[in-house]
């Protein structure tokens, strides 16, 4: 990456920077490949982050379809983390998973369930056989203690899993209908809509050597870190991030060097490398030092995310696009890669730090709006639907990282919060699901390669151009909602 002329004696963000097209001979888009550098095997460069009101089971499972990667937060039990692996795993690589209820299972329940999934509908089967769909049309103004079998409708298309997704989409078409039923003989695979169809052959899912779905799950700095490290190695991850806000400290390095002496021990038994993500940073130090302690891919960013209270507590951080900068070059010459983590909110801002050499983007408050976030779906007193979202190091989230402490303990540890305890992220109406998001951001990234001339990533982080511009050069790019 270039500066059009020499870059100021400040840091920037993403905000304070453009790119100018060069000439390019990409004719199409499609035609760039947006395989992340990282070397994780992901092949779309968007990482969510490990935040406990944002990445789940359904989460992951979903980014993975499409080519990212989920980040189950440290937060959440050992146990749990591998019930989620285990299902991620079994998870259709193709075929959303479907949700099912039994015939005479009550229409509350049904409705109950209809949020947890963007395709907005719920199977009903019958000794393992679909026999119904049930959604928002059949379910209103019905009684909530009424059957489901009671109110289902039955006009199904039921496709065998070999059908190709544009024959699927024709289907679904033809018959005005949104949502397919994928069996195997009467067993029920997946579902899939027209738009997923038509996302099947545009992204290439995210899959381990075994061809499963991929998942990755964070620990801590503090307590059994290579026990947990261990059991989430045993469990199948397929990333093991070692995450504090502070990743440039004396714990940082010992709890890094005992997870990668664990995972090094797992290659040695398994022979499979798992991948070491450790941070954040937001220095070329920081990057050298969590490097030489083992860590293959560097987390980068102190301050820029939604939730994040920690620039105006305590002054501490850095311009996000300056920090990726500097890290992504530090971590070139060291032979790691990188990870932009926090300060993404629009395609624009992916593609910067894709720019400024970063391998992956983190993506946390940005995907906490969306059907596939593990928060419950709620509505305010207009009707809005949201969910609620919370920082990893506010009040809230150490109450549950601290749950073994004394009472005591907790409530002292409660005192020092750096971050938001509950915030409203509303869901788009264009766009709730979090594969409508991903759809936007890769579009935006793709073009921006196209801009550039540049047919992967690693050529966009070589040919990009890129430009400081004052706050009216960049409230000049944006749209107007309405006339002027």
């Amino acid at each position: 990456m270039r500066f059009l002329s020499d870059p100021p004696g400040y840091d920037l963000t993403y905000s304070d920077v453009f790119m100018v097209p060069s000439r390019s001979a990409v004719t199409s888009r499609l035609d760039v490949d947006l395989t992340s550098t990282d070397g994780i095997g992901t092949t779309i460069p968007l990482v969510v982050a490990n935040m406990t009101a944002v990445s789940g089971r359904r989460m992951a499972e979903t980014v993975a379809r499409r080519g990212g990667v989920a980040i189950i937060p440290q937060d959440i039990p050992t146990d749990v983390v591998a019930g989620t692996v285990a299902k991620v795993k079994a998870s259709h690589t193709v075929f959303d998973t479907p949700i099912s209820v039994a015939p005479h299972d009550t229409v509350g329940s049904a409705v109950s369930l209809l949020t947890k999934r963007a395709h907005g509908a719920v199977v009903v089967v019958d000794e393992g056989r679909p026999v119904g769909l049930v959604g928002d049309v059949e379910t209103a103004g019905v009684d909530r203690f009424a059957q489901v079998h009671e109110v289902m409708t039955d006009d199904l298309v039921i496709v065998a899993a070999d059908t190709p997704p544009e024959k699927i989409f024709e289907i679904l078409t033809g018959q005005h209908l949104s949502l397919a039923l994928v069996c195997d003989g009467d067993r029920l695979l997946g579902v899939m809509t027209r738009k997923h169809a038509l996302r099947s052959t545009l992204y290439q899912p995210a899959v381990d050597p075994d061809g499963h779905l991929m998942i990755g799950a964070a620990v801590g700095i503090n307590g059994d870190v290579a026990g947990r490290a261990e059991a989430l190695l045993a469990a199948g991850i397929d990333v093991l991030v070692v995450d504090t806000a502070h990743g440039h400290q004396d714990r940082m390095l010992t709890a890094l060097r005992s997870v990668t002496e664990v995972r090094d021990r797992f290659t040695d038994r398994t022979g499979r490398q798992v991948p070491v993500a450790a941070g954040n940073v937001v220095s070329a130090d920081g990057v050298r030092e969590l490097a030489e302690a083992g860590a293959d891919v560097i987390k980068v960013g102190v301050g820029p995310g939604a939730m994040c209270t920690t620039r105006m507590m305590t002054g501490v951080g850095r311009p996000q696009f300056s920090a990726v900068l500097e890290c992504a070059q530090a971590a070139r010459e060291v032979g790691v890669s990188t990870w932009a983590d926090g300060g993404v909110r629009y395609p624009r801002d992916v593609a910067l730090a894709l720019a400024a050499g970063a391998g992956s983007v983190m993506v946390g408050s940005w995907f906490a709006g969306t059907y596939e976030s593990t928060g419950n779906l709620m509505a305010d007193a207009e009707g809005r639907a949201y969910k609620e979202s919370f920082g990893m190091a506010s009040a809230r989230a150490v109450k549950m990282r601290t749950r073994d402490a004394s009472g005591f303990e907790r409530a002292r540890a409660g005192l020092f919060e750096e971050g938001i305890s509950s915030s409203r992220m509303y869901l788009d109406p264009e766009r709730p699901s979090v594969e409508d998001l991903i759809d936007q951001i890769i579009s935006g990234v793709r073009s921006s390669c196209t801009y550039a001339g540049a047919t992967n990533l690693a050529e966009f982080a070589e040919r990009a151009r890129v430009g400081v511009q004052s706050s009216s050069g960049y409230e000049e790019g944006r749209p107007l909602p309405v006339s002027w």
